[in-house]
Formats: C-alpha cells, sequence, structure tokens
C-alpha cells in the first residue's frame, strides 16, 4: 500500500506503529480528534498508557459485571423454580403442622353437641356427624372414632397415615384432625374431612321406598363412570404411592358421592402400606394378622391367612362392579349353598346377561323424570349398551376371580 487517507472519520484510540504507519508522510488521518499515537511525524497527541490501560480496565469490568448479573438473575429464576416445586410438593403432602387446628369445643360446636340428628353414619370403629364449622366454607364429615372398640385407636392412626400421604381427586380429602382429652378425662379422636353431598354408592344401589321417592335411579352411564372413578384411586394407590397402598376395605359404603356423581374412595382404617412395588415381593413383605375387610368384599386369600396385597382390592373391585350391574348385595340373602354372586353372575354371563340385571340399566329403561331422547334410534342404543354392559360384566368377572392370578391388575 502506497497511501492510507483516513481524514474525518471521526476514529479514536491508539494508531499502529507497524506497517505503513511507521513512514508518516504516506498517512493522512487528519481531523480524528480522539486519535492518539506514539509517531511524532503523524503530528497526533501521544497515547497515554495509563488510558489505555484505565480503558482494559473498565473492558474488564464491564465484562464481569455482566457475567455476574447473568449468574444473579439465575440464581434467582431457579431460586424462584424451586420454591414453586416446593409449594407444589407440600400441597401434595400436607404435614401436620400445615392443617388446621380445631379444638374439641370446635366439633361439638359444628354437630349440636354431636347430635343423632347430625349423625350421617356408623360403624364399628367410629360414627360420622355432618357439621359447619366456621372457618370452613362448605359443611364437613367429622369421624368420631370410638375408642372403647378394640381396633379403633389402631383404626385412627392406620387413616391418619394413610391421609397424610395421599392426595388424589378419587379420594376423600382430609381437613384436619383433632386428638385431645374431652370434658369427662377420656380420650377424643376424630378426623374432620370433606363432606359428600350425595351420600355413598350403598344407599344409591339400595335406596329404601322413602328413598326412592326422593332421588332419581343411578343410571348405567352413572355407574360406568364411578366405576373408572373408583380405578383411578385404586391406581394411584397401586402405583403411585411411595410405598403402594392397600386399601383393604373397598365395599359402597366406602365409596362416596359428591355434587357432581364423582366417586371418592374414604375409610382408611384398615390400609396397609405395603413394602415394594414389585408384586412378588409385596406377598412376602406383608404379613396379615386375621381377616382384613368386610364381608363379601373380602378377598378369599385373606379367609385363609394370605399376605396382604393391592390383588385384594382389585377383588372387592371386581364384587362392586357386578353389584353396580345387578343391584344385588355379595351377602345377600338367595346367596347360599355355594351360591355366591360372581357364580350368580358367571352363569348367565353373556347370553342370559339381561335376565340377571338391575331393571333401572335395562337398555330401554327411563324413570319418569328422563327425557325419552325424540327420534333416538332406540334400537342402536340397546346395541351399544348391551355391548358396554357385557365389558364391564367380563372385567368384574375377571376382577373377582377366587384366584389372584386369574385377576387383571389395575
Amino acid at each position: 500500500m502506497k497511501l492510507l487517507n483516513l481524514s474525518f472519520n471521526n476514529l479514536e484510540g491508539p494508531v499502529p506503529s507497524d506497517g505503513i504507519f511507521q513512514n508518516g508522510s504516506k498517512v493522512f488521518i487528519q481531523g480524528n480528534v480522539k486519535l492518539c499515537t506514539s509517531i511524532p511525524l503523524l503530528q497526533l497527541p501521544f497515547c497515554n498508557a495509563e488510558t489505555s490501560k484505565q480503558r482494559n480496565v473498565s473492558s474488564i469490568f464491564k465484562i464481569v459485571g455482566f457475567t455476574v448479573l447473568s449468574l444473579v438473575l439465575l440464581s434467582c429464576f431457579a431460586t424462584i423454580i424451586l420454591k414453586k416445586k416446593k409449594k407444589l410438593k407440600q400441597a401434595a403432602h400436607p404435614s401436620c403442622k400445615e392443617l388446621k387446628k380445631f379444638t374439641y369445643a370446635n366439633l361439638v360446636r359444628a354437630t349440636n353437641g354431636f347430635s343423632p340428628d347430625n349423625m350421617v353414619g356408623s360403624g364399628k370403629c367410629g360414627s360420622v356427624y355432618r357439621g359447619r364449622i366456621e372457618s370452613e366454607e362448605h359443611e364437613v364429615a367429622i369421624k368420631v372414632f370410638k375408642l372403647n372398640q378394640l381396633r379403633a385407636p389402631k383404626s385412627f392412626i392406620a387413616e391418619c397415615k394413610a391421609l397424610r400421604n395421599t392426595r388424589h381427586r378419587n379420594l376423600i380429602r382430609v381437613i384436619t384432625t383433632c386428638s385431645t382429652i374431652d370434658p369427662t378425662g377420656h380420650d377424643f379422636k376424630a378426623i374432620v374431612l370433606e363432606y359428600s353431598v350425595n351420600s355413598d354408592l350403598e344407599s344409591w344401589l339400595h335406596s329404601t321406598v322413602h328413598e326412592v321417592g326422593q332421588r332419581r335411579p343411578l343410571s348405567f352411564g352413572t355407574r360406568i363412570v364411578i366405576a373408572v372413578d373408583i380405578a383411578a384411586a385404586l391406581d394411584y394407590l397401586h402405583n403411585q404411592c411411595v410405598p403402594p397402598m392397600a386399601h383393604c376395605d373397598l365395599k359402597p359404603s366406602n365409596v362416596l358421592l359428591d355434587d357432581f356423581m364423582g366417586a371418592r374412595v374414604g375409610d382408611f382404617g384398615l390400609a396397609k402400606f405395603l413394602h415394594s412395588h414389585n408384586s412378588s415381593d409385596i406377598h412376602s413383605s406383608t404379613s396379615l394378622v386375621g381377616p382384613r375387610g368386610s364381608v363379601g368384599y373380602i378377598a378369599p386369600e385373606y379367609v385363609f391367612g394370605s399376605k396382604i396385597s393391592t390383588e385384594g382390592d382389585v377383588f372387592s373391585y371386581g364384587v362392586i362392579i357386578l353389584e353396580m350391574l345387578t343391584g344385588k348385595r355379595p351377602t345377600d340373602e338367595m346367596f347360599k349353598d355355594g351360591l355366591r354372586l360372581y357364580k350368580f353372575v358367571e352363569k348367565s354371563f353373556p347370553q342370559k346377561i339381561e335376565e340377571i340385571l338391575d331393571p333401572r340399566i335395562v337398555p330401554g329403561y327411563r324413570d319418569e323424570g328422563e327425557d325419552a331422547g325424540g327420534d333416538l334410534d332406540w334400537e342402536t342404543h340397546r346395541m351399544v349398551a348391551m355391548n358396554c354392559i357385557i365389558k364391564l360384566t367380563e372385567l368384574g368377572l375377571l376382577c373377582s376371580a377366587v384366584t389372584p392370578r386369574d385377576q387383571p391388575t389395575i
């Protein structure tokens, strides 16, 4: 290069001292007031070494500052994410400290002194009262344990453990527990639960004459939804809980129904945590003392002292399905001399299944308040409904098979 003209370009910084810049007569850099040089012939201010150093230090500070700021922002972002995860985890598994605190006096006021008029159910281990607590938006169910019964204290502990470690839309939600001394000096233990407006599956399947006039029959479609909800609850208990849990007392009276007839499994007084996800390990890791469950719904192997497993719940689920289809309890008087609900259904399946169905779910049945459906093709409706009934019956028979190895898993 013979000549370099950089005049009036508003350049700044030190001019190089090598190459063409060594010959000042061949370089024209007038009009660049911010340039500096170490070459006298260029007639520019000499570069100050301290200024260059300051500029370098300034650049370093800018880089370091940007890096620090980025790290701070990333740290804040990570902290926010971790806090959100922690809150979600706490919401899914509320600790005892997070449960609301209710006193004995609170529960007395809520139930009008545990009035019989407020009692909505009673069992071996406790009675359930309907009540309203001032701090709660909706009514609650208060389960008071009969501590004079041998199994009641253990049932309270088992239910607390189960409800503390589980949370699912198809399981009854616990609001709090109360363990204290009543005014007479006796132990008092209760669990406050969400109240199920539509009672339980038992009362809908086997309504009294008085109740029949007050509520419409349970439609086949609703029964399918309930069966799906129960299966979802069992899937959660058996496959998603850590460790897995067996309910051990699944029956219609423990299947509660909410405002929209959605099913929620409750009463974990006999529930048992298992020690392994592996089915074969479960059998070898959990012992059983005496039959566990309710007559008619208890798995046959439990009667003979087999160890607790998830298969016991599958058997109970199958019995509930057959009960929803036939409208008959497994303890019905007709089931004697070796005949049981399973055999009753099996001998009519599939050709004569319609003969043993609950009349309220036979295709074509409508109660007085139900819309006739206008131009609905009832023959098509009948075929589709019967196909669903047969599939559901098949599932009920598979689940309630006497031998666990013949049962499906949930």
